[in-house]
């Protein structure tokens, strides 16, 4: 069995369109490292792994890949008319062809005698497949087989069943289920944890670190990014090219912080020399000659002594100016502001008392089991539970866009604003900016520009929002959210298509700042972090969690240091 190989990719281009995504792009994977891809969307992630994989050809540079290497691209790979047993027995082919060359060579060697000429080398082919297939776990193959579909919750499907039967979710986890049987030496995913619960990612992250290859990996999943990376590359746009980091996801954070730091100080120490500078050059430097005149004992070496002053100012006032002019054709560029810094993402309450919603035996059925609970004018609270228990249905209910069984009392005047999952905009046609101004009006939008949020490129301001992505729509869909804050924001899954630095800026500014933010997220990363209040949701219909009905009205306030409140709401 070869030993794995590293990935090398060297100087690649990638032009698509009349944009190059890819401007020499450079990449040394050597086996045991684990890279992540991280960037905004459209950096070209998902491009670079079609470059490595070989699906797509660069448009100049080379890549050296390993024999055996396995691609998980966003869209299923497999046929719809293929069945699961299809899939699966496609993924089980070199092991089982691992035990019958094995079985094979056995029956050979015991009908060759040892004397045979032939013997040396049946011996030498059987090693060298014993180590392959034990390399592959080949006699482990079925009952791993079994255990990966089980893990990623396919194992109750039935085997004849075709993949156009399937959801979108079940396919893309069929396709990894897939790559982790057959286990190649080296590993290309992208978004892998995509349609995936916490249980089903854990269980990824531990079959992705015991691969002895190389894999290299593009995931908004920040949590997956420290569970499984010894390395991530950044490709957002850099002087320099893309920033390789040594480390997990913690790692990149910490010295990301560190070269704001350091970009913000030199920043701050060039703007006090440039002001030194111009100061010496236009006043400080003239200053230097004596505004006296001469004493009488002077009168005869005055003139010599001025014009020797007078030299000194002026060779002064040249350095200063040299070194101004130096300064201004290399300045360091002003650090971008944060997105969202200083802004609150939700406005102040008015005046009023009690709770701005107040929820009481509020269901509906077959979407949301009962639930009681109270969101204060200042509330943190995160809405969490598995797929189907009725995240979206209780902020939509919360929204007022869905009327449910029970008693909803909501604060008089009470604004609110919801981030749906889907973004959707009624003329796709109109750009970016046009859409902006017309829901914002003309007087909010000139004192909130959009391109003051950072959060679209200067390009896609004035595309058509049909053309954006959908994680552009999403952030155009969040802009308007900030630039007129609601007394109550509604997040549904409010990270998914942002990029990780993005999600983290998002995730500062939700602890901070007036008003009230409630918040529907599978993003275990921002669950594990999460300061404020939480209601878990339990399936409708269901039995109760812990046997008993509880609510998520107010609790006293937790430590400091204490665990986040998990609150049951039950069926």
């Amino acid at each position: 069995m070869p030993q794995p190989a590293a990935l090398l990719a060297h100087d690649l281009v990638r032009t698509l369109g009349d944009r190059r995504v890819l401007d020499g792009v450079s990449l040394t994977a050597s086996p045991g490292h684990r890279v992540g891809l991280i960037g905004e969307n459209g950096v070209g992630k998902s491009t670079l792994l079609r470059l490595l994989a070989g699906v797509e050809q660069p448009d100049a540079g080379s890549v050296t890949r390993p024999p055996d290497l396995g691609f998980l691209p966003q869209e299923t790979p497999h046929d719809s008319a293929a069945t699961i047993a299809d899939v699966l027995d496609d993924a089980l082919r070199e092991a089982r062809e691992d035990l019958a060359e094995l079985e094979r060579l056995t029956e050979r060697i015991a009908r060759t005698p040892q004397d045979a000429p032939e013997y040396a080398p049946l011996l030498d082919a059987y090693g060298a497949r014993l180590e392959q297939a034990g390399a592959r776990e080949s006699w482990d193959a079925d009952r791993r087989a079994a255990l990966v579909l089980d893990s990623l919750g396919l194992g109750a499907l039935a085997p004849e069943r075709t993949l156009r039967s399937l959801s979108g979710g079940q396919r893309g986890r069929l396709a990894l289920a897939a790559l982790l049987v057959r286990r190649p030496t080296a590993l290309l995913l992208d978004e892998p944890t995509n349609h995936l619960d916490d249980g089903a990612a854990a269980f990824v992250e531990e079959q992705v670190r015991a691969l002895p290859g190389v894999v290299v990996v593009a995931s908004h999943d920040r949590a997956f990014l420290d569970a499984v990376c010894t390395d991530l590359i950044d490709l957002d746009p850099a002087p320099e090219g893309p920033v390789r980091y040594g480390g997990n996801y913690r790692a990149y954070l910490v010295e990301k912080r560190a070269e704001r730091d350091r970009w913000e100080r030199r920043f701050a120490e060039e703007q006090e020399e440039l002001a030194a500078l111009r100061d010496a050059a236009g006043v400080t430097a003239r200053r230097v000659a004596p505004d006296r005149g001469p004493r009488d004992n002077e009168k005869m070496g005055y003139g010599h002594r001025a014009g020797r002053v007078q030299n000194q100012i002026s060779r002064r006032v040249r350095d200063a100016t040299r070194r101004l002019a130096e300064l201004e054709r290399a300045r360091v560029a002003e650090p971008p502001p944060l997105r969202f810094a200083g802004t609150a993402l939700a406005a102040p309450a008015a005046d009023g008392e009690g709770p701005l919603v107040s929820l009481d035996d509020v269901r509906v059925p077959g979407r949301l089991a009962p639930v009681r609970a109270d969101v204060d004018t200042d509330d943190r609270l995160l809405v969490s539970g598995g797929n189907g228990t009725g995240k979206s249905t209780l902020l939509a209910v919360l929204a007022g866009r869905l009327a449910p069984q029970g008693e909803v009392r909501r604060r008089p005047g009470l604004t609110v604003g919801l981030l749906t999952q889907d973004t959707a905009f009624d003329r796709p046609d109109r750009s970016a900016r046009a859409v902006y101004e017309l829901a914002l009006g003309a007087e909010r939008a000139e004192a909130v520009p959009l391109g003051s949020l950072g959060l679209l490129a200067g390009p896609d301001l004035d595309r058509p929002v049909g053309r954006l992505s959908v994680g552009q729509r999403r952030r155009l869909a969040l802009a308007l959210l900030v630039a007129r804050p609601p007394r109550l924001l509604l997040l549904d899954e409010p990270t998914n298509h942002l990029s990780p630095r993005l999600c983290d800026e998002l995730e500062a500014a939700l602890g901070t700042g007036p008003g009230a933010v409630v918040l529907a997220s599978h993003d275990r990363w921002l669950r594990r972090r999460w300061q404020g209040r939480e209601i878990r949701l339990d399936p409708a219909g269901g039995p109760p969690a812990d046997g008993r009905q509880v609510d998520g009205r107010r609790r006293p306030a937790r430590p400091p240091d204490g665990p986040s409140r998990r609150v049951h709401a039950n069926d």
